[in-house]
């Protein structure tokens, strides 16, 4: 027994000693050396230094943030789109007004913003409404403001509107003909003959009405879009369903029809064989597909359905009525229960569980977004709200590809210093140690290497091998370059340390008692100056981070679409882009100069607790 809670006193005693410190009473500074070994003396040291410690926790966080985050925020070296191009840092791109909740008459979802009318024919919008410089959707022009609209549609650069007289209203970028009416129509407004506008849509630079005798108006950029109509239709439109380009009609006999000019070896003419012989009640479409409901409740899916348009899914009910976005559809249910299928990157078919037990009423799908008002006149959204840190030239999340391009470079930066250690080590250990013949060759390498002029040295070296391979292999010579031409400075250094701790007593005692060199040389004086070279290493990491960003800045490093830090502020290299996309260089430029400082803020911090001279009391 009083063995036993003797060897529980030494195990608590030990504990205290090795995590909570020495015993809290007042000792003597020769007491204190003789319990605190070098190595916790030089940790408590680094430990009350605040601008250290600091560094050490802004560092740790974006570490871990690159570490953890590509698991997050995948990175898609394909991705890119053009409605989603420059976009600056928003969360309210389907941020419905508290006045449209319980009070919506209409919704028209564009690709970044909504507009919205409320039953007193008040007009909202909301979301990403600015176009260029100049042009922003969100300047309503006053006409629109004082009719009473009875439509609404948002395409990708402008609006329409009819209000209840007939009139149309067109706002945002015009320069491509979108307000251009057609002879017909205007002469349709005038005097209402065959002017029962039903539907009104809007696309990407041209827009389409259909009127209640079968006729179809499109207006707009024809030079980019099929917006014309064979003339044999007209008169037999029931609804049109836009594309990005082209457009597909249901035609009032139940049948589907391509009725523009582009049909031949067009994805939408060529409609799905089940079609034939089937009534068709409803139709809608995505950017490069269209989908067709039938009477007898089956969905068909035709076109380019690279993005998952085709896969349908099942139905708990009979589905009413279908609604496309840019790479998505969704289908209200005849129960009022919604189903949403297709690309699924930013949430555009998750249906939120809010609408369980909710009969849904309307739809509303934009590119990217969803909108459902509930029979309570709730609306409920879901899809893609924004980008937090914005969108770059083609229209990638620019936070996606900060994280990304973050472990890339920190990889880059941590293999550049390991490889420049080990050789630094190395010979800076042989040079000092053996002096000499052995010093001097070592050391005229060094001069040799360090004479170099590195940038130059190492963008040549970059261009002239990395053009002939993949750019996973270009990291890994980049990584190489870096490594091979920075070792100079650690070997200068270890091999001053060598010359100062091989006239030391413990020396000579090893050799006294026969360990050979290379024991004497790494498990005996490397261990210590194993401090002083990790303050190296520190800085260095920040050096080599600085050089890969300065290689991929200027063109010579790691290529594109992979992301660096560097690359990411080579694309922002631009005037206008400094002038008018900031979110493009300030949130790269932040998180690089955040990180190098705190690595230099480490590095200082062990440089003076490692150095006695520092260590004030």
């Amino acid at each position: 027994m009083a063995n036993q809670k003797k060897k529980e006193f030494f195990l608590k005693r030990w504990f205290k000693r090795m995590f909570l410190g020495a015993d809290r009473e007042v000792k003597s500074i020769l007491e204190e050396e003789q319990v605190q070994t070098p190595m916790r003396t030089v940790a408590m040291n680094f430990l009350h230094r605040k601008t250290a410690m600091v560094g050490v926790v802004i560092f740790l966080c974006i570490f871990l943030l690159v570490l953890i985050g590509p698991r997050i925020w995948v990175l898609d070296l394909s991705e890119q789109d053009s409605t989603l191009i420059n976009l600056p840092p928003s969360n309210s791109m389907m941020a419905v007004p508290k006045e449209l909740q319980g009070n919506v008459r209409d919704i028209a979802a564009g690709h970044t913003y909504g507009i919205g009318i409320d039953n007193d024919g008040h007009m909202y919008t909301w979301g990403i409404t600015r176009i260029s410089e100049r042009i922003d959707l969100a300047n309503i022009p006053e006409e629109v403001q004082a009719a009473d609209i009875k439509f609404i549609a948002a395409g990708d650069d402008h609006a329409a509107a009819l209000d209840e007289n007939g009139q149309l209203y067109v706002w945002g970028n015009t320069r491509l003909r979108q307000d251009n009416f057609s002879r017909d129509m205007e002469n349709g407004m005038e005097t209402g003959e065959n002017w029962d506008i039903i539907q009104l849509e809007a696309s990407n630079q041209f827009s389409a009405a259909v009127s209640s005798e079968g006729t179809l108006y499109l207006w707009g950029n024809t030079n980019m879009a099929d917006a014309k109509i064979r003339s044999e239709y007209q008169g037999q439109i029931a609804k049109v369903a836009l594309t990005a380009n082209e457009y597909v009609a249901l035609l009032k006999d139940g049948t589907v029809a391509y009725t523009g000019y582009k049909g031949n070896n067009n994805p939408l003419s060529k409609f799905p064989a089940e079609l034939e012989g089937k009534t068709v009640v409803d139709i809608a479409s995505t950017a490069k597909t269209a989908a067709a409901l039938t009477s007898d409740g089956m969905v068909y899916v035709w076109g380019n359905t690279n993005n998952g348009e085709a896969n349908i899914p099942e139905f708990s009910s009979p589905v009413v009525s279908l609604y496309g976005g840019r790479f998505h559809y969704t289908a209200l249910l005849e129960d009022g229960s919604v189903v949403s299928w297709g690309n699924n990157k930013y949430g555009q078919t998750n249906v939120p569980d809010s609408l369980d037990g909710k009969t849904v009423t309307s739809l509303y799908v934009g590119n990217f977004g969803n909108y459902a008002v509930d029979s309570e006149g709730n609306v409920h959204t879901w899809g893609l709200k924004g980008f937090l840190l914005g969108t770059d030239d083609l229209g990638r999340d620019m936070l996606t590809r900060i994280i990304n391009g973050g472990r890339v470079t920190m990889t880059v930066g941590a293999i550049s210093v390991i490889i420049a250690t080990l050789i630094g080590v190395v010979l800076g250990c042989l040079a000092g140690y053996f002096g000499g013949k052995v010093d001097i060759l070592v050391m005229r390498i060094a001069e040799v290497v360090g004479g170099l002029p590195f940038i130059p040295f190492a963008m040549i070296l970059s261009a002239v091998i990395g053009s002939r391979i993949d750019p996973t292999r270009r990291m890994y010579l980049i990584m190489v370059v870096l490594g091979v031409l920075s070792w100079t400075a650690t070997c200068r250094l270890v091999r001053a340390q060598m010359f100062a701790q091989r006239e030391m007593e413990y020396v000579t005692a090893a050799k006294a008692l026969g360990i050979r060199e290379r024991g004497i040389v790494f498990r005996h004086i490397l261990p210590n100056i194993f401090s002083i070279l990790l303050v190296s290493m520190t800085l260095d990491f920040a050096t080599c981070m600085l050089t890969e960003s300065t290689l991929s800045f200027l063109g010579f490093g790691i290529p594109l679409p992979t992301p660096t830090w560097g690359n990411l502020l080579d694309g922002a290299n631009n005037s206008v882009v400094i002038q008018q996309y900031w979110w493009r260089w300030v949130f790269p430029a932040a998180i690089f100069g955040l990180c190098t400082v705190c690595i230099n803020l480490i590095g200082d911090g062990l440089r003076d607790a490692i150095d006695p001279k520092s260590n004030g009391r």
